[in-house]
Protein backbone atom coordinates (compact mmCIF):
# COMPACT_ATOMS: atom_id res chain seq x y z
CA UNK A 1 0.00 0.00 0.00
CA UNK A 2 1.53 3.12 -1.21
CA UNK A 3 1.79 5.92 1.91
CA UNK A 4 0.55 9.66 0.15
CA UNK A 5 1.88 12.87 1.80
CA UNK A 6 0.15 14.29 5.08
CA UNK A 7 1.29 17.67 3.83
CA UNK A 8 -1.45 20.32 2.50
CA UNK A 9 -1.11 21.68 -1.10
CA UNK A 10 1.91 24.09 -1.69
CA UNK A 11 0.43 27.62 -0.73
CA UNK A 12 -2.77 26.21 2.24
CA UNK A 13 -1.69 25.72 5.21
CA UNK A 14 -3.46 23.81 7.90
CA UNK A 15 -4.11 25.81 11.02
CA UNK A 16 -3.75 24.20 15.14
CA UNK A 17 -6.43 24.94 17.48
CA UNK A 18 -4.71 27.77 19.23
CA UNK A 19 -4.18 29.73 15.61
CA UNK A 20 -7.63 28.75 15.05
CA UNK A 21 -9.20 30.36 18.51
CA UNK A 22 -7.17 33.45 17.47
CA UNK A 23 -8.51 34.01 14.10
CA UNK A 24 -11.75 33.06 15.40
CA UNK A 25 -11.49 35.78 17.84
CA UNK A 26 -10.05 37.89 15.58
CA UNK A 27 -13.16 37.46 12.92
CA UNK A 28 -15.80 38.00 15.27
CA UNK A 29 -14.19 41.84 16.42
CA UNK A 30 -14.19 42.45 12.53
CA UNK A 31 -17.63 41.23 12.34
CA UNK A 32 -18.89 42.76 14.95
CA UNK A 33 -17.92 45.79 14.48
CA UNK A 34 -18.68 46.23 10.89
CA UNK A 35 -22.62 45.17 11.68
CA UNK A 36 -22.36 47.79 14.70
CA UNK A 37 -22.21 50.49 11.56
CA UNK A 38 -24.94 49.11 9.19
CA UNK A 39 -23.12 46.63 7.16
CA UNK A 40 -25.10 43.49 6.90
CA UNK A 41 -23.94 40.04 6.23
CA UNK A 42 -23.69 38.22 3.07
CA UNK A 43 -22.20 35.08 1.42
CA UNK A 44 -21.36 34.56 -2.07
CA UNK A 45 -20.01 30.93 -3.71
CA UNK A 46 -16.31 30.42 -4.19
CA UNK A 47 -17.18 28.71 -7.71
CA UNK A 48 -17.89 31.55 -10.60
CA UNK A 49 -18.62 32.01 -13.84
CA UNK A 50 -14.83 32.00 -16.11
CA UNK A 51 -16.34 34.75 -18.27
CA UNK A 52 -17.32 36.45 -15.75
CA UNK A 53 -13.83 36.57 -13.75
CA UNK A 54 -11.61 36.97 -17.01
CA UNK A 55 -13.72 40.22 -18.12
CA UNK A 56 -13.35 41.46 -15.09
CA UNK A 57 -10.15 43.64 -15.22
CA UNK A 58 -8.73 41.87 -11.89
CA UNK A 59 -4.90 42.89 -12.85
CA UNK A 60 -2.33 40.91 -12.37
CA UNK A 61 -5.38 38.20 -10.09
CA UNK A 62 -6.29 37.04 -13.60
CA UNK A 63 -2.88 35.44 -14.15
CA UNK A 64 -3.35 33.88 -10.44
CA UNK A 65 -6.74 32.30 -11.89
CA UNK A 66 -7.53 28.98 -10.56
CA UNK A 67 -9.84 27.49 -13.49
CA UNK A 68 -11.64 24.19 -13.22
CA UNK A 69 -12.21 21.92 -16.19
CA UNK A 70 -15.60 21.36 -18.02
CA UNK A 71 -16.97 18.34 -17.10
CA UNK A 72 -18.25 15.18 -19.10
CA UNK A 73 -19.24 15.87 -22.74
CA UNK A 74 -18.71 19.67 -22.96
CA UNK A 75 -15.01 18.76 -22.50
CA UNK A 76 -13.53 18.61 -25.56
CA UNK A 77 -10.29 20.07 -25.99
CA UNK A 78 -8.63 20.86 -29.24
CA UNK A 79 -4.92 22.01 -29.62
CA UNK A 80 -5.35 25.60 -30.20
CA UNK A 81 -7.80 25.51 -27.32
CA UNK A 82 -7.85 28.98 -24.50
CA UNK A 83 -8.84 28.65 -20.76
CA UNK A 84 -12.30 29.10 -21.48
CA UNK A 85 -12.68 26.67 -24.09
CA UNK A 86 -11.49 24.16 -21.74
CA UNK A 87 -12.70 25.87 -18.47
CA UNK A 88 -16.38 27.10 -17.52
CA UNK A 89 -16.05 27.97 -14.24
CA UNK A 90 -13.27 29.32 -12.10
CA UNK A 91 -12.73 30.52 -8.20
CA UNK A 92 -13.46 33.85 -7.17
CA UNK A 93 -9.79 36.06 -6.70
CA UNK A 94 -11.42 38.45 -4.43
CA UNK A 95 -14.81 39.17 -2.86
CA UNK A 96 -15.32 42.71 -4.95
CA UNK A 97 -16.38 40.87 -8.04
CA UNK A 98 -18.36 38.18 -6.41
CA UNK A 99 -20.52 40.99 -5.06
CA UNK A 100 -20.97 43.22 -8.04
CA UNK A 101 -23.15 39.97 -9.27
CA UNK A 102 -24.83 38.99 -6.59
CA UNK A 103 -26.09 43.08 -6.76
CA UNK A 104 -27.32 42.38 -10.50
CA UNK A 105 -28.45 39.22 -9.44
CA UNK A 106 -30.62 40.47 -5.92
CA UNK A 107 -30.98 44.37 -6.42
CA UNK A 108 -34.57 43.89 -6.39
CA UNK A 109 -34.72 42.79 -2.89
CA UNK A 110 -31.84 44.91 -1.84
CA UNK A 111 -32.51 48.78 -0.93
CA UNK A 112 -29.92 51.45 -1.60
CA UNK A 113 -27.13 52.43 -0.45
CA UNK A 114 -26.72 48.60 -0.18
CA UNK A 115 -23.95 47.64 2.89
CA UNK A 116 -22.77 44.57 2.91
CA UNK A 117 -20.31 42.98 4.86
CA UNK A 118 -18.42 39.51 3.34
CA UNK A 119 -15.74 37.40 4.97
CA UNK A 120 -14.40 34.58 3.30
CA UNK A 121 -12.09 32.71 1.38
CA UNK A 122 -10.41 33.92 -2.01
CA UNK A 123 -7.91 32.01 -4.39
CA UNK A 124 -4.64 33.13 -6.28
CA UNK A 125 -2.00 30.80 -7.67
CA UNK A 126 0.43 33.15 -5.64
CA UNK A 127 4.30 31.96 -5.73
CA UNK A 128 4.18 30.95 -1.97
CA UNK A 129 6.37 32.96 0.57
CA UNK A 130 5.36 34.43 4.25
CA UNK A 131 2.35 36.19 4.36
CA UNK A 132 0.84 35.02 1.16
CA UNK A 133 -0.81 31.31 0.52
CA UNK A 134 -3.05 30.42 -2.76
CA UNK A 135 -5.70 30.44 -0.06
CA UNK A 136 -6.79 33.62 2.06
CA UNK A 137 -9.59 35.05 3.79
CA UNK A 138 -10.47 38.64 3.45
CA UNK A 139 -12.81 40.53 5.10
CA UNK A 140 -14.68 43.16 2.86
CA UNK A 141 -17.22 45.79 3.48
CA UNK A 142 -18.56 47.71 0.66
CA UNK A 143 -21.46 50.26 0.06
CA UNK A 144 -23.10 49.84 -3.28
CA UNK A 145 -25.35 53.11 -4.62
CA UNK A 146 -23.44 56.23 -3.21
CA UNK A 147 -21.59 58.22 -5.31
CA UNK A 148 -20.35 60.77 -3.17
CA UNK A 149 -17.25 61.04 -1.00
CA UNK A 150 -19.41 60.25 2.21
CA UNK A 151 -19.08 56.55 1.51
CA UNK A 152 -15.07 56.57 1.51
CA UNK A 153 -15.37 58.07 4.35
CA UNK A 154 -17.81 55.65 6.22
CA UNK A 155 -15.94 52.46 4.70
CA UNK A 156 -12.38 54.69 6.03
CA UNK A 157 -13.11 55.44 9.58
CA UNK A 158 -15.29 51.82 9.81
CA UNK A 159 -12.27 49.92 8.79
CA UNK A 160 -9.77 52.00 11.32
CA UNK A 161 -12.12 51.21 13.99
CA UNK A 162 -11.85 47.58 13.12
CA UNK A 163 -8.21 48.25 13.25
CA UNK A 164 -8.08 49.56 16.43
CA UNK A 165 -10.74 47.20 18.32
CA UNK A 166 -7.70 44.43 17.46
CA UNK A 167 -5.43 46.04 18.93
CA UNK A 168 -3.61 48.01 15.85
CA UNK A 169 -2.49 51.92 16.49
CA UNK A 170 -0.41 54.03 14.46
CA UNK A 171 -1.31 52.72 11.21
CA UNK A 172 -1.13 54.52 8.29
CA UNK A 173 -4.36 54.91 5.54
CA UNK A 174 -3.41 55.84 2.17
CA UNK A 175 -5.50 57.60 -0.13
CA UNK A 176 -5.12 58.84 -3.94
CA UNK A 177 -7.65 58.89 -6.97
CA UNK A 178 -7.30 56.91 -9.82
CA UNK A 179 -9.13 60.71 -11.71
CA UNK A 180 -6.06 62.60 -10.77
CA UNK A 181 -3.36 60.03 -11.64
CA UNK A 182 -4.84 59.14 -15.11
CA UNK A 183 -5.68 62.46 -15.95
CA UNK A 184 -1.34 63.52 -14.57
CA UNK A 185 -0.58 61.02 -17.27
CA UNK A 186 -2.85 61.84 -20.18
CA UNK A 187 -0.87 65.45 -19.74
CA UNK A 188 2.16 63.56 -19.94
CA UNK A 189 1.38 62.51 -23.13
CA UNK A 190 0.27 59.05 -22.64
CA UNK A 191 -2.85 56.79 -23.89
CA UNK A 192 -5.58 55.37 -22.55
CA UNK A 193 -4.21 52.40 -23.22
CA UNK A 194 -0.92 52.99 -21.96
CA UNK A 195 -1.75 54.53 -18.77
CA UNK A 196 -2.31 51.33 -17.07
CA UNK A 197 0.85 49.73 -18.18
CA UNK A 198 2.49 53.01 -16.41
CA UNK A 199 0.23 52.90 -13.21
CA UNK A 200 1.25 48.85 -12.87
CA UNK A 201 5.26 50.35 -13.32
CA UNK A 202 4.41 53.29 -10.69
CA UNK A 203 2.82 51.15 -8.15
CA UNK A 204 6.41 49.19 -7.66
CA UNK A 205 7.81 52.88 -6.23
CA UNK A 206 8.12 51.41 -2.75
CA UNK A 207 9.55 48.46 -3.63
CA UNK A 208 12.14 49.24 -6.72
CA UNK A 209 12.34 52.77 -5.30
CA UNK A 210 12.64 56.33 -8.58
CA UNK A 211 15.30 54.57 -10.37
CA UNK A 212 14.07 51.21 -10.79
CA UNK A 213 10.88 52.79 -12.17
CA UNK A 214 12.16 54.97 -14.40
CA UNK A 215 14.47 52.39 -15.91
CA UNK A 216 11.47 49.86 -16.27
CA UNK A 217 9.38 52.98 -17.93
CA UNK A 218 11.76 53.63 -20.16
CA UNK A 219 12.55 49.69 -20.74
CA UNK A 220 8.76 49.55 -21.47
CA UNK A 221 8.13 52.59 -23.70
CA UNK A 222 10.74 53.44 -26.32
CA UNK A 223 9.69 56.75 -26.94
CA UNK A 224 10.37 57.52 -23.87
CA UNK A 225 13.93 58.77 -22.72
CA UNK A 226 15.69 58.04 -19.45
CA UNK A 227 15.78 61.64 -18.21
CA UNK A 228 11.82 62.23 -19.58
CA UNK A 229 11.08 58.96 -17.32
CA UNK A 230 13.47 60.39 -14.26
CA UNK A 231 11.37 63.52 -14.07
CA UNK A 232 8.25 61.88 -14.78
CA UNK A 233 9.01 59.46 -11.78
CA UNK A 234 10.52 62.20 -9.44
CA UNK A 235 7.54 64.52 -10.06
CA UNK A 236 4.59 61.63 -9.00
CA UNK A 237 6.89 60.96 -5.70
CA UNK A 238 6.82 64.79 -5.19
CA UNK A 239 3.42 65.23 -5.71
CA UNK A 240 1.09 66.85 -2.94
CA UNK A 241 -2.66 67.38 -3.10
CA UNK A 242 -2.47 70.99 -3.99
CA UNK A 243 0.21 70.66 -6.92
CA UNK A 244 -1.63 67.49 -8.32
CA UNK A 245 -5.10 69.70 -8.04
CA UNK A 246 -3.25 72.08 -10.24
CA UNK A 247 -1.51 69.01 -12.21
CA UNK A 248 -4.78 67.73 -13.14
CA UNK A 249 -7.02 70.88 -12.72
CA UNK A 250 -9.64 68.18 -11.22
CA UNK A 251 -10.29 70.14 -8.30
CA UNK A 252 -13.49 68.62 -7.39
CA UNK A 253 -11.52 64.80 -6.91
CA UNK A 254 -8.80 66.77 -4.63
CA UNK A 255 -11.29 68.51 -2.58
CA UNK A 256 -13.36 65.51 -1.98
CA UNK A 257 -10.02 63.62 -0.90
CA UNK A 258 -8.74 66.32 1.55
CA UNK A 259 -12.18 66.31 2.63
CA UNK A 260 -11.58 62.24 3.35
CA UNK A 261 -8.41 62.92 4.68
CA UNK A 262 -9.49 65.57 7.09
CA UNK A 263 -12.50 63.77 8.35
CA UNK A 264 -10.40 60.79 9.13
CA UNK A 265 -8.36 62.36 10.84
CA UNK A 266 -10.31 64.17 13.14
CA UNK A 267 -12.16 61.23 13.75
CA UNK A 268 -8.72 59.16 14.73
CA UNK A 269 -7.99 61.17 17.30
CA UNK A 270 -4.42 60.50 16.83
CA UNK A 271 -4.74 56.54 17.17
CA UNK A 272 -4.03 56.55 13.11
CA UNK A 273 -3.88 58.44 10.50
CA UNK A 274 -5.03 59.39 6.74
CA UNK A 275 -2.21 60.61 4.21
CA UNK A 276 -2.02 61.66 0.25
CA UNK A 277 -0.10 59.31 -1.70
CA UNK A 278 0.02 60.14 -5.44
CA UNK A 279 2.13 57.07 -6.11
CA UNK A 280 -0.63 54.45 -4.80
CA UNK A 281 -1.80 52.65 -7.42
CA UNK A 282 -3.95 49.50 -6.75
CA UNK A 283 -3.55 46.82 -8.63
CA UNK A 284 -7.05 45.83 -9.97
CA UNK A 285 -7.89 47.98 -12.89
CA UNK A 286 -11.53 48.01 -12.41
CA UNK A 287 -11.05 51.26 -9.82
CA UNK A 288 -12.84 54.69 -11.25
CA UNK A 289 -11.90 56.71 -8.44
CA UNK A 290 -10.52 56.88 -4.68
CA UNK A 291 -8.33 53.94 -3.74
CA UNK A 292 -6.99 53.49 -0.23
CA UNK A 293 -4.42 51.65 1.65
CA UNK A 294 -3.31 50.80 5.00
CA UNK A 295 0.40 50.44 5.64
CA UNK A 296 1.21 49.29 9.42
CA UNK A 297 4.70 49.70 11.32
CA UNK A 298 8.46 47.80 9.54
CA UNK A 299 6.50 44.97 7.29
CA UNK A 300 6.61 45.67 3.80
CA UNK A 301 3.29 45.04 2.68
CA UNK A 302 -0.82 46.22 3.13
CA UNK A 303 -2.76 45.11 5.52
CA UNK A 304 -5.78 46.25 3.87
CA UNK A 305 -7.05 48.33 0.77
CA UNK A 306 -9.61 49.13 -1.41
CA UNK A 307 -11.73 51.83 -3.67
CA UNK A 308 -14.15 52.95 -5.94
CA UNK A 309 -15.56 50.53 -8.87
CA UNK A 310 -18.66 52.39 -10.46
CA UNK A 311 -18.50 50.76 -13.87
CA UNK A 312 -18.13 47.23 -12.53
CA UNK A 313 -21.83 46.57 -11.72
CA UNK A 314 -22.55 47.60 -15.21
CA UNK A 315 -20.99 44.61 -16.41
CA UNK A 316 -23.62 42.18 -15.00
CA UNK A 317 -26.49 44.74 -14.87
CA UNK A 318 -28.55 46.57 -17.70
CA UNK A 319 -27.42 50.25 -15.90
CA UNK A 320 -24.13 50.63 -13.97
CA UNK A 321 -24.53 51.31 -9.71
CA UNK A 322 -21.84 53.58 -8.10
CA UNK A 323 -19.84 51.36 -5.41
CA UNK A 324 -16.54 51.44 -3.35
CA UNK A 325 -15.06 49.05 -0.97
CA UNK A 326 -12.55 48.07 1.22
CA UNK A 327 -10.63 45.14 2.08
CA UNK A 328 -8.79 43.83 5.49
CA UNK A 329 -6.20 41.28 4.55
CA UNK A 330 -7.00 38.78 7.13
CA UNK A 331 -4.18 36.54 7.08
CA UNK A 332 -1.52 39.38 7.00
CA UNK A 333 -3.45 40.68 10.15
CA UNK A 334 -3.46 37.53 11.98
CA UNK A 335 0.46 37.35 11.26
CA UNK A 336 1.32 40.26 12.55
CA UNK A 337 -0.59 39.82 15.57
CA UNK A 338 1.56 36.12 16.25
CA UNK A 339 4.76 37.22 15.04
CA UNK A 340 4.42 40.67 17.86
CA UNK A 341 3.10 37.90 20.26
CA UNK A 342 -0.33 39.61 20.69
CA UNK A 343 -2.93 38.09 22.28
CA UNK A 344 -6.67 39.11 21.74
CA UNK A 345 -8.40 38.92 25.50
CA UNK A 346 -11.49 36.48 25.39
CA UNK A 347 -14.08 37.23 28.06
CA UNK A 348 -15.27 33.47 27.81
CA UNK A 349 -13.21 31.49 30.30
CA UNK A 350 -12.49 27.84 29.78
CA UNK A 351 -12.96 25.54 32.60
CA UNK A 352 -12.03 21.74 32.50
CA UNK A 353 -14.48 19.32 33.84
CA UNK A 354 -12.83 15.86 34.93
CA UNK A 355 -14.66 12.72 35.07
CA UNK A 356 -14.74 9.22 35.73
CA UNK A 357 -16.62 6.30 33.12
CA UNK A 358 -18.31 4.72 36.01
CA UNK A 359 -19.83 8.34 37.00
CA UNK A 360 -23.77 9.05 35.99
CA UNK A 361 -22.78 10.11 32.88
CA UNK A 362 -25.86 11.67 32.30
CA UNK A 363 -25.50 14.00 35.36
CA UNK A 364 -21.97 14.72 34.40
CA UNK A 365 -23.57 15.64 30.90
CA UNK A 366 -26.30 18.35 32.73
CA UNK A 367 -23.42 19.72 34.93
CA UNK A 368 -21.33 20.29 31.99
CA UNK A 369 -24.85 22.16 30.53
CA UNK A 370 -25.04 23.88 33.82
CA UNK A 371 -21.31 25.49 33.35
CA UNK A 372 -22.00 26.85 29.94
CA UNK A 373 -25.58 28.37 30.79
CA UNK A 374 -23.60 30.55 33.19
CA UNK A 375 -21.16 31.99 30.07
CA UNK A 376 -18.04 29.26 30.57
CA UNK A 377 -16.67 27.14 28.18
CA UNK A 378 -16.68 23.66 29.10
CA UNK A 379 -14.13 21.08 28.03
CA UNK A 380 -15.22 17.43 28.99
CA UNK A 381 -11.66 14.84 30.25
CA UNK A 382 -11.59 11.55 31.61
CA UNK A 383 -9.72 11.86 34.61
CA UNK A 384 -6.80 9.07 34.61
CA UNK A 385 -4.44 7.90 37.22
CA UNK A 386 -1.39 10.62 36.73
CA UNK A 387 -4.15 13.63 37.74
CA UNK A 388 -1.39 16.14 38.29
CA UNK A 389 0.09 15.88 35.01
CA UNK A 390 -3.67 16.37 33.68
CA UNK A 391 -3.72 19.44 35.74
CA UNK A 392 -0.84 21.07 34.43
CA UNK A 393 -1.60 20.13 30.98
CA UNK A 394 -4.94 22.06 31.78
CA UNK A 395 -3.12 25.34 33.05
CA UNK A 396 -0.85 25.23 30.34
CA UNK A 397 -3.51 25.28 27.40
CA UNK A 398 -5.05 28.41 29.13
CA UNK A 399 -7.76 26.72 31.00
CA UNK A 400 -8.72 29.25 33.89
CA UNK A 401 -10.06 26.40 36.54
CA UNK A 402 -11.06 22.98 36.55
CA UNK A 403 -14.06 20.63 38.30
CA UNK A 404 -13.95 17.41 39.25
CA UNK A 405 -17.42 15.26 38.92
CA UNK A 406 -18.99 14.09 41.69
CA UNK A 407 -15.99 15.87 44.34
CA UNK A 408 -16.01 19.58 43.71
CA UNK A 409 -19.52 21.58 44.05
CA UNK A 410 -17.91 24.85 42.25
CA UNK A 411 -15.56 25.48 39.58
CA UNK A 412 -11.60 26.38 40.98
CA UNK A 413 -9.56 28.99 39.17
CA UNK A 414 -5.89 27.80 38.73
CA UNK A 415 -3.21 29.72 41.13
CA UNK A 416 -2.09 31.85 38.16
CA UNK A 417 -5.82 33.00 37.35
CA UNK A 418 -6.55 34.06 40.93
CA UNK A 419 -6.35 37.65 41.76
Amino acid sequence: MSVHSARPVRGTRDILPEEMALRNRAEQIISDTYRAAGFEQIETPALEDIDLLLGSEGGENLKMLFTILKRGDKFRPAEDSEPKDLCDIGLRFDLTLPLSRYFSANKEKLALPFKAVQIGNVFRAERPQKGRFRSFKQCDIDIIGDPSIGAEIELVHTTGEALKALGFTDFTIKVNDRKLLNAFLGNKGFTDEQIPSVCIVLDKLDKIGQDGVAAELTEKFEDLSAEEAAALVAEAAQMTLDTAAQATGLDDAASDLKLLIDTTNAAAGGAYQAVFDFSLIRGMGYYTGPVFEVSYGPYGYSVGGGGRYDEMIGKTSKQSVPAVGFSIGFERIIGILEDEGRKISDDEQTFVLFYDLKDDLPAVLAASDGLKAEGKRVVLTQKKKKFGNQLKHAEESGAAGFMVFGRDEEPKLFESKES
